[in-house]
């Protein structure tokens, strides 16, 4: 017993102690992954400093206004193209083309769809399809009635008659 005793003790410590050595190295892995992506993103935020650089230097004003008087033949701007904002004409009307489309076919008019017409029709919760309207007894009793999360009426041992969406007991 003793003996039996021992030899599980050494098999528990050698499992504890391999358990502790992988745990070891995948926190050692993990610590390396966070390193190179500390590095990565210290890369990509160098290379979108190089980048804003750039563009501030290709964007400068003086460098845009000579570029533009050397490649562009524009001339300079004189007095009478400067208005003020009265002397804009107004505004024109949108434009509906596809409004105007319909009512050349005649479809500008709004058209009913199934649901409009079977609207006022009271329909089964479970199975969508129209019902009969029940009469004030039996909408009574229905409001008192236990209903699951699903709206299936709770079934309850001895009752006499149950409601279910068609399934045989």
């Amino acid at each position: 017993m003793v003996r039996l005793l021992n030899l599980l003790t050494v098999f528990l410590l050698l499992g504890s102690a391999i358990y502790a050595y992988s745990i070891k190295y995948e926190t050692v892995f993990r610590a390396e992954t966070i390193v190179k992506l500390k590095h990565a993103i210290k890369t990509e935020q160098d290379g979108i400093g190089m980048a804003r650089a750039e563009w501030a230097y290709l964007t400068r004003p003086e460098r845009l206004q000579a570029l533009a008087d050397e490649l562009l033949d524009l001339r300079p701007l004189a007095l009478n193209q400067i208005v003020k904002a009265d002397a804009l004409p107004e505004k024109g009307e949108p434009i509906d083309t596809i409004g105007r489309k319909l009512e050349d076919l005649g479809l500008d008019q709004p058209t009913s769809t199934p649901r409009d017409a079977n609207a006022s029709t009271p329909r089964d919760a479970h199975s969508g399809t129209p019902r009969a309207a029940a009469s004030g007894t039996q909408r009574e009793a229905n409001a008192h009635t236990p209903r699951e999360a699903s709206g299936r009426p709770v079934v309850r041992a001895g009752a006499a008659t149950t409601q279910h969406s068609g399934a045989a007991q």
